[in-house]
């Protein structure tokens, strides 16, 4: 029967695998940060998917291994090099953060080389490597548990930032998408590999890519030890942030000052330079009196063997701080010290510049303004400088400056969000301040609704930069008739006091053409919207249009609780005159005569009222008076000539 003894063969590799995977499971049973969660049933180049655990939460954050197991023996260099099929290299590369693993029987040790690792290894070695069937994976790294735990931060860090953006994306108005996506950072892969993260991070920093550090931040963190070298850029674009009112991170900044202190006697980095950081850390948190003492103390230690550079940027905070505690005039002094040692800082010309505007000096702020040259990545300073000089230049009645000023400015306003708002407030502040300025807000105000269609404030400064240019007589090319087509297009989107002003704007325009039909409609929404002073003007439209029934009680209300002044009195005497009460109207001129003497109509008006009532001595004894105060007007004339005898 030994011939039913023929049994298959149990291939070696086969032994080695299953010890490799084993191996691999067993280091994984003993993990915090790791769960195995699939074997691929069919290896394409992907053996396994291992998911990351954190705080015994599982996170469906996945990594993909590839296992190999060898019997063969170390290279003289202790590494181990193992074939592998280029296509499962692709494979792997599809998947962030995968990795190979060998299991080396003779060592009995696990292994680890990444996929991006054998890819920049090939990528670097000057080779057309992309027609090879077969690559090398040499692998020069121990898998240990804390090497696991390092990947899994990094894993995780990364698929978070990635499933932020996308929810971020999803939720959004579509309208909001775009800006949404021209100002996301890059999702920055960082390598697991720490001599290759410290690199990036460190070029990245060199070139003030402050913004891109700080989103990957976790991604360094979880590569790099807390104690590496590396580490003080992760801080410092943070601070930097921080300074430029950019970081939200205050945690961060909070730590990175302790980093920095903790560096204070291990005398690798200059004390002075230290301080300076530290000093910028409690100035981003707002903690100014701790961030002048770190000034103060940079000072201290800082020669001109640092640099000027770094001594007038010194001065610069460590005036900022002061300013901030309320100390103006010794922050200036401190700016001026900045310049002293770097005449061309722009940030001390930028902070005297808003020491000067504050005081009102404003040739003295355009001066320093006009000097201010920041660095392109000085995270949007120089538009600050263009926002802070539109309003100098206005200040300084050059109208025509500040508006190519602006025109300049809003080319970046998709990237700074406060710029439209900022424009259109100086505009609302100085487009009428002059005919030159009105003019030059009209297609201001025409690319701000572009920008912002039907923005109420918008529409309101547009309407009423167009009714100042008609009251002054520039606006000769528009009709009424056409105006009210626009007006009545635009008006919807403004309520309230806004709307009741332009309405009642629309009606004095109206008015001057004489048409009182018209004006009394625009007086009428005026004082249905808000009420109040807007029915003096209602009141007399209906005045005009012989309705005194209706303009009277309007016009009590304003003359005795809303408005009591001579020109409220005079038209109630007028809607009494026209209902032919002549006593209240003779009453009402006569209050109207009492609070301003001088109301020339008002007197020849009572005198007719007393003339029409039949009351000839009274009418004689006023008119006297009026043409005796008033000898230059034209009832004056009309009296002498008419009724000459009234005045003997």
């Amino acid at each position: 029967m030994d011939h039913l003894n023929d049994l298959p063969t149990r291939h070696v590799n086969h032994v080695t695998e299953s010890k490799a995977e084993a191996a691999f499971q067993n280091l994984l049973s003993n993990s915090k940060d790791f769960v195995l969660q699939v074997s691929d049933r069919k290896d394409y180049g992907t053996d396994c998917q291992i998911e990351v655990v954190d705080n015994e939460s599982a996170t469906n954050v996945r990594v993909h291994v590839q296992l190999k197991g060898t019997e063969g023996n170390e290279n003289s260099d202790g590494t181990i090099s193992v074939e592998i099929r280029r296509s499962n290299l692709n494979y792997l590369l599809m998947q962030p953060h995968s990795f190979f693993v060998c299991y080396h029987v003779p060592t009995a040790t696990l292994r680890f080389c990444s996929a991006d690792t054998v890819m920049r290894r090939y990528e670097h070695s000057g080779k057309n490597w992309t027609q090879y069937q077969t690559l090398t994976v040499n692998f020069t790294e121990l898998l240990t548990d804390s090497h696991l735990r390092s990947i899994a931060a990094l894993a995780r860090a990364g698929a978070s930032s990635r499933r932020d953006m996308r929810v971020t994306q999803t939720t959004a108005r579509p309208e909001d998408l775009p800006g949404i996506v021209k100002n996301a950072y890059p999702d920055l892969h960082v390598p697991e590999d720490e001599v290759q993260a410290a690199g990036m991070l460190s070029n990245l920093y060199n070139s003030g890519a402050d913004n891109l550090i700080s989103a990957a931040f976790d991604k360094f963190a979880s590569v790099l030890s807390p104690d590496h070298d590396a580490v003080i850029f992760c801080y410092m674009a943070e601070i930097n942030l921080g300074m430029a009112g950019r970081s939200g991170k205050p945690t961060r900044i909070a730590d990175g000052i302790s980093y920095l202190v903790s560096k204070l006697d291990g005398g690798c980095i200059d004390a002075g330079s230290l301080y300076y950081s530290i000093g910028n850390g409690f100035s981003a948190l707002g903690r100014e009196e701790e961030a002048a003492k770190a000034y103060e103390a940079a000072l201290y230690h800082l020669t001109v063997n640092n640099g000027t550079i770094l001594l007038a940027e010194c001065y610069k905070n460590l005036g900022s701080s002061y300013e901030r505690l309320g100390d103006g005039e010794k922050a200036a002094g401190f700016y001026q010290e900045a310049l002293r040692h770097n005449p061309q800082l722009p940030e001390a010309h930028y902070a005297l510049g808003l020491y000067c505007h504050r005081k009102g000096e404003y040739v003295e702020a355009l001066e320093h303004f006009d000097q201010v040259v920041f660095a392109e990545h000085a995270l949007g300073k120089r538009s600050s400088v263009s926002g802070w000089r539109i309003n100098v230049l206005f200040n300084l009645s050059d109208g025509r400056a500040a508006f190519r000023e602006i025109n300049t400015l809003l080319s970046d306003a998709g990237n700074e969000a406060w710029i439209w708002p900022w424009c259109s407030q100086q505009v609302a502040s100085f487009g009428r301040s002059s005919i030159e300025n009105a003019k030059l807000s009209i297609p201001f105000w025409d690319r701000y609704l572009k920008a912002n269609p039907n923005c109420p404030s918008g529409v309101r400064e547009c309407l009423m930069n167009r009714l100042y240019l008609h009251s002054e007589g520039h606006l000769a090319d528009m009709t009424y008739p056409v105006f009210k087509s626009e007006f009545e297009a635009f008006i919807q989107h403004v309520s309230g006091e806004s709307a009741a002003y332009l309405w009642d704007r629309l009606g004095h325009w109206a008015q001057e053409e004489d048409n009182w039909e018209e004006a009394e409609r625009c007086f009428r929404i005026a004082y249905d919207l808000v009420g109040g002073h807007y029915g003096y003007c209602l009141g007399t439209a209906l005045n005009f249009l012989d309705r005194p029934e209706e303009s009277l009680p309007i016009l009590l209300s304003q003359a005795e609780e809303i408005q009591p002044d001579d020109m409220s009195w005079f038209q109630v005497a007028v809607a009494y005159e026209k209902l032919r009460n002549a006593r209240e109207s003779i009453n009402a001129y006569m209050k109207a005569i009492t609070l301003n003497s001088n109301y020339e109509l008002a007197w020849f008006n009572m005198g007719g009222v007393y003339w029409n009532a039949g009351e000839l001595e009274e009418a004689s004894r006023v008119w006297k008076v009026a043409v005796d105060k008033f000898p230059d007007h034209e009832l004056a004339a009309v009296i002498r000539r008419d009724l000459p005898f009234v005045l003997l």
